[in-house]
């Protein structure tokens, strides 16, 4: 069976059907995107991307990131924490971090704040876009988005009053409410200030002790914006942001259920305080001088229950008690200057240097049938130090070249209480080569080919052996082709791209049981596998036939496979990465009735996918079908909706390794995703 005959039918019979957009909801509107070193339209921007407006985030999602991912094409997340923030683009991404230091592949921001792996505060309240570029980011991001880059973008203060009330309920305990008030601060500045909060139980009973709140959500943002021209020449943008989520997490039960039998529920907690400053000045003939600065301190506290069980559950095959509770504290600040030419003919040119200081304190506990199992206090920090530039340059009148190069330095610093040490520095290197043939109004054909890197790193616990402690930085090529289109009369717009990716040194994570009979000494590992080799295919189309008709779909194809890479004395060649399905789709329609309502249906889906490196145990294909039906008048709307209409049961992780007494046989254990829920959602408008 072909990779292609493996996408539903009716999923393959709608791409025919109807054109590409990369935007779902909204008016098909010229895309520009901000996350590339020099903004630019969608369609000339030489790179597969999406960018999800406003309009999509609100109709498509209700609360966070998470609800809108399935319409980025070859993205994906692993579970196992109560918010998604374990990204993988193109197969391409980490699955978790239990301990150690933090090393992303996916670069996520938050305004220009840096939550690369810690991304729970990405809330959809009063959102205004998320950008994502898949693909190395070897010019523009370095280090930290080997696989691409997601960007999300809060709405900017405007220049007049306006104001909004928001609530949200639902079944499983779901109660949201936000407000947003905007003001203008005489002429030349305007503050914007949004509260919200989010309540909800967590789709899981835990049967042992009666309760449904022990995989709950308890999440709450503060956040203002101020933008203030403090002469005509500079202009300021300032963000502070304050998270406070406090979830449980309970997620795991031994017969792979959302009823759970644990004795002592985890936490998912991560309260930040974040800021970040941009200043522009436009006041040289010749180019633009920009400098921005982010900060954010998080304290994370993440526990679980090991055992996933109870001494009633285990009865004479106890006692079997197991529970781990990781604290961390990270904190990061950066400091990018960039420098943007201004002509718009000739060559024009980016040139930057850009520095970001990480520290993470990471403290261990596990205990086992009420001892300390072991411990582990640890302090880890980094330095990074990047310069970097871009030229474009007209080799025709419809015909663009671009290069790109970065250069960084990754400085590392690591003890802890085993007296473990390391210290290595990374010198990498990456960038790109783009060329852009605009060959008739509004269509384009790019070639682009980009590398990426990511620095090197260490593997941590008692159990890991000395030759497998230190793992080397990893190198990626990508070659991309790629067709854009937009109608003139805007009804229509897509983009199409094909890739293939070759990893060297690719870092792998897997698991190492040293004991088959102790389920403690199961730890996660990285290392370095000779190649990989990732190809696809993704490609996003939208049509509005009618005013009062909208349609998209998309497409991701993918096949992400170790090129010798042996694991425990297996050859795991050819075999698939971890979360790295084959096929994914999006296919959307909105119809506007008049009067003011309105209906929307998202249908998405998703092929099996590989869990671990290290057996070979995959989920199940799924599709999932979201339904919104909405009023909207002049000073409010409301809505009624349901998400996973059907009730499919889907798989978002999984492991397969012994954790039941007495045998502790290894078996397949896997974390279900949301079943179905209904709600309601309102909000009042006042100008």
């Amino acid at each position: 069976m072909t990779l292609r005959s493996r996408v539903p039918a009716f999923a393959g019979l709608s791409l025919f059907a109807v054109p590409f957009v990369v935007q779902a909801a909204d008016a098909l509107d010229e895309v520009v995107v901000s996350s590339s070193l020099r903004a630019s339209t969608l369609e000339s921007l030489p790179a597969s991307a999406t960018v999800l407006s406003s309009e999509t985030l609100a109709r498509a999602g209700v609360e966070h990131f998470g609800d809108v991912m399935a319409l980025v094409p070859n993205l994906n997340f692993a579970s196992s924490t109560s918010r998604p923030r374990y990204f993988q683009l193109r197969g391409i991404g980490e699955l978790d971090q239990y301990e150690g230091a933090p090393n992303p592949s996916v670069g996520f921001l938050i305004d220009d704040i840096d939550f690369s792996g810690v991304g729970m505060p990405a809330t959809l309240y009063d959102a205004a876009r998320v950008e994502v570029l898949r693909g190395p980011q070897g010019t523009a991001y370095g280090a930290n988005a080997l696989a691409g880059l997601i960007s999300l973008s809060t709405q900017a203060p405007v220049d007049h009053f306006e104001s909004r009330v928001d609530a949200d309920f639902g079944d499983y305990g779901l109660k949201a409410g936000g407000f947003v008030v905007n003001e203008a601060l005489g002429r030349d500045a305007a503050v914007r200030l949004v509260a919200h909060t989010y309540q909800g139980d967590g789709f899981r009973r835990n049967a042992f002790l009666n309760r449904k709140d022990t995989n709950g959500f308890d999440e709450n943002l503060l956040r203002g914006r101020l933008h203030w021209r403090i002469t005509p020449e500079l202009d300021a943008d300032l963000t502070l942001m304050l998270t406070d989520i406090n979830n449980g997490f309970d997620a795991w039960a031994t017969d792979n259920s959302r009823v759970t039998q644990s004795d002592r529920p985890g936490k998912d907690i991560q309260r930040s305080r974040a800021a970040s400053l941009r200043l522009a000045w436009d006041g040289l003939d010749r180019f633009t001088l920009v400098s921005s600065t982010a900060f954010a301190d998080s304290a994370i506290r993440y526990s679980f229950d090991g055992d996933w069980g109870n001494p009633v559950l285990w009865g004479v095959n106890g006692p079997y008690d197991f529970y781990e509770r990781t604290k961390r504290n990270r904190r990061t600040l950066s400091q990018e200057f960039r420098a943007t030419s201004k002509q718009s003919e000739g060559p024009r040119w980016v040139f930057g240097v850009y520095a970001l200081r990480l520290t993470e304190g990471n403290d261990l506990l596990d205990l086992y049938n009420g001892d300390v199992y072991r411990t582990l206090i640890s302090d880890y920090a980094a330095t990074n130090l990047a310069a970097y530039g871009q030229v474009d340059i007209d080799l025709a009148p419809r015909l663009v070249l671009s290069g790109g190069l970065r250069g960084e330095r990754r400085t590392t610093r690591y003890t802890d209480s085993n007296a473990l040490r390391f210290d290595p520095t990374d010198d990498m290197a990456g960038g790109h080569l783009a060329l852009t043939w605009n060959f008739s109004e509004g269509q384009s054909l790019y070639g682009t080919v980009t590398r990426g890197y990511k620095a090197g790193g260490f593997n941590l616990g008692g159990s890991v052996p000395a030759s497998r402690r230190r793992f080397d930085p990893e190198f990626l090529w990508n070659a991309e082709v790629g067709y854009k289109t937009r109608s003139a009369d805007g009804r229509f717009d897509s983009q199409t791209s094909l890739f293939t990716m070759r990893r060297q040194g690719q870092q792998v994570t897997s698991s190492f049981q040293s004991d088959p009979n102790d389920p403690l000494t199961f730890v996660f590992l990285t290392d370095n596998a000779a190649s990989g080799r990732n190809l696809g295919l993704e490609t996003q189309l939208g049509w509005r036939p009618v005013d009062t008709l909208r349609l998209s779909a998309s497409l991701g194809l993918l096949r992400a496979q170790y090129q010798g890479y042996q694991l425990a004395g297996v050859d795991l060649s050819g075999r698939d990465e971890p979360h790295a399905p084959h096929y994914q789709f999006g296919l959307s329609a909105e119809y506007h009735f008049g009067g003011g309502f309105y209906a929307r249906a998202d249908v998405t889906g998703m092929d099996a996918f590989q869990f671990s490196a290290d057996n070979e145990e995959r989920s199940r294909a799924y599709q999932l079908v979201n339904l919104k039906f909405g009023y909207e008048g002049r000073n409010w709307t409301a809505s009624v909706w349901t998400r996973n209409l059907f009730d499919a049961k889907y798989a978002t992780r999984g492991f397969f390794f012994g954790n039941e007494p007495p045998d502790y046989t290894p078996k397949r254990y896997i974390d279900n995703g949301d079943p179905r829920q209904l709600g309601i959602s309102v909000s009042v408008f006042f100008k």
